[in-house]
């Protein structure tokens, strides 16, 4: 990994409790090791590893937890589905914490939290208490993660920052890679004769060095003035989001009941709520959890539509498993490296974008979207005459992998970029819910698609049938997120000419 030198004009030292002028945070980095700047990158890639890391690797290990603590059916959706909801409704508000009382002490946080609860879900005895263990990564996660790109934001330098968004999105795709196979390589070999407790340990050692790099070589940084955490504004925006997401993550396996309904329509009028108690703390000279203001920004908010549509193609990772398994009978293990060219166009992708920027500029993020829908509209025809995947399927899905890793750090770099430094926890915070709420909107709304053809058959051509229907529509998604991304370009222009 290339080194990338801090930006000693942005952050501030914390000593104890006292946070330095900026001059004397500027000496205590100059004064550091040469490689402190590489570290400090390394440690909060690693946090931005084991978010999603966790994600992807516990849905391989489903089938033995079942086997080894009698879990039900129900405690199996949860330990999926309640991680990323927890993680997604309170992102915002630790983004929020992160700007007032320091970014490295959140980060610091939040990875403790995170090694404690995968300690909890490791012990666990049975499936409840694997649930709790799950929602309290989940929140550990919501803490720790916002505190990355808020902190790349403001400590390091405009000109270097594509090049260190693209490590992080380098980092995701490793990510989806290793956890994908991972979690069937782990269940399958057993090491230490451990079973599925493996997944939730291996945090345990990379999360308590990860801890010490945080503490020796991460600078504190947090915004200029102080202020008061918003606890009306938390409490309002983190009810709506869990009444939003949560239908979302366990609507379709519970089969749409009444209660997920009744939830979406009570999210309006709390929203509502938590707009109009934003509105009036500004105009009382408050500091709101969300300065509405941002939205006003056109390229903020375009820059996070896209990021939502982005974040749909999840119903990819959910139909292409089920395709495999269920339609083919793959193994868990043969369709994790089934996934194998994505990955590797999810690591390539990210790596390529400096050299991209420098060739395209601005258009990278259409040329991101344009791959995406090329490669997933390619994998979808290639099975238009065939049942089993072959070379087109494969070159396709490289391709939209490389989209993939060309769009994660692009529309967060250009998210980001709008808004001050001293309000880059919020808008991390803000990006990276909208991205999860994406996330568990395709793999419900979309993968509805896909169930309602296998609802008429269940034939390995049905399988097919519903895999291309799932991923035409994530295509032509793509194709709206292109043009899209073409208005946000020329907006982008006309701000940069003002």
């Amino acid at each position: 990994m290339k080194s990338v030198q801090l930006n000693q004009d942005a952050a501030a030292a914390d000593v104890g409790s006292v946070s330095l002028p900026r001059a004397d945070a500027e000496l205590s980095l100059k004064e550091g090791k040469p490689s402190s700047s590489r570290l400090a990158l390394t440690v909060l890639l690693t946090g931005a590893f084991l978010s999603p890391l966790d994600y992807f690797i516990v849905n391989l290990a489903l089938p033995s937890i079942r086997t080894g603590i009698h879990a039900s059916s129900a405690e199996l959706q949860l330990v999926v589905s309640v991680y990323a909801s927890a993680f997604a409704v309170l992102l915002v508000t630790g983004g929020r914490l992160g700007d007032l009382f320091g970014r490295k002490k959140l980060f610091m946080s939040g990875m403790a939290g995170f090694v404690i609860a995968s300690a909890l879900c490791a012990g666990s005895p049975n499936g409840m208490v694997l649930v709790i263990g799950r929602v309290l990564q989940g929140a550990a996660a919501s803490v720790m993660v916002p505190q990355i790109l808020a902190t790349i934001r403001t400590v390091f330098p405009k000109e270097q920052q594509t090049k260190v968004m693209s490590l992080y999105g380098f980092v995701f795709g490793i990510a989806a890679v290793v956890g994908q196979l991972g979690g069937g390589a782990l269940i399958t070999l057993r090491p230490f004769g451990l079973e599925w407790q493996s997944i939730f340990l291996i945090n345990i050692p990379v999360g308590t060095l990860a801890l010490i790099g945080a503490w020796k070589f991460v600078p504190e940084n947090r915004s200029a003035h102080g202020a008061r955490i918003d606890s009306v504004g938390v409490i309002l925006l983190s009810l709506f989001l869990g009444l939003v997401i949560y239908p979302l993550t366990q609507g379709r396996e519970a089969g749409w009941p009444t209660w997920t309904f009744v939830s979406f329509g009570a999210s309006v009028p709390v929203f509502l709520l938590f707009l109009l108690a934003e509105y009036r703390l500004k105009l009382r000279g408050g500091d709101p959890l969300v300065d509405l203001q941002l939205f006003r920004n056109p390229v903020f908010s375009l820059g996070l539509l896209l990021a939502f549509c982005f974040y749909c193609d999840s119903v990819f990772f959910l139909t292409y498993g089920i395709y495999l398994q269920s339609g083919l009978h793959w193994t868990p293990l043969a369709a994790g490296f089934a996934i194998f060219p994505f990955g590797i166009g999810a690591v390539l992708g990210p790596l390529l974008s400096p050299a991209l920027v420098r060739r395209v500029g601005s258009h990278v993020l259409t040329t991101g979207f344009a791959l995406l829908a090329i490669g997933f509209g390619t994998s979808g025809a290639a099975l238009l005459h065939a049942l089993e995947p072959h070379a087109l399927f494969f070159g396709g899905l490289f391709l939209a992998g490389m989209g993939h890793g060309i769009v994660l750090p692009s529309v967060v770099r250009i998210v980001i970029g709008e808004i001050a430094p001293e309000k880059a926890g919020l808008a991390s915070g803000v990006v990276t819910s909208m991205l999860q709420i994406g996330s568990a909107f395709g793999a419900t709304a979309i993968s509805g698609a896909f169930f309602s053809v296998l609802s008429s058959g269940t034939t390995s051509a049905d399988y097919v049938r519903a895999y291309q229907t799932g991923i035409a529509i994530v295509s032509v998604l793509f194709v709206v997120c292109v043009a899209l991304s073409v208005v946000l370009t020329r907006l982008q222009g006309k701000a940069e000419g003002a």
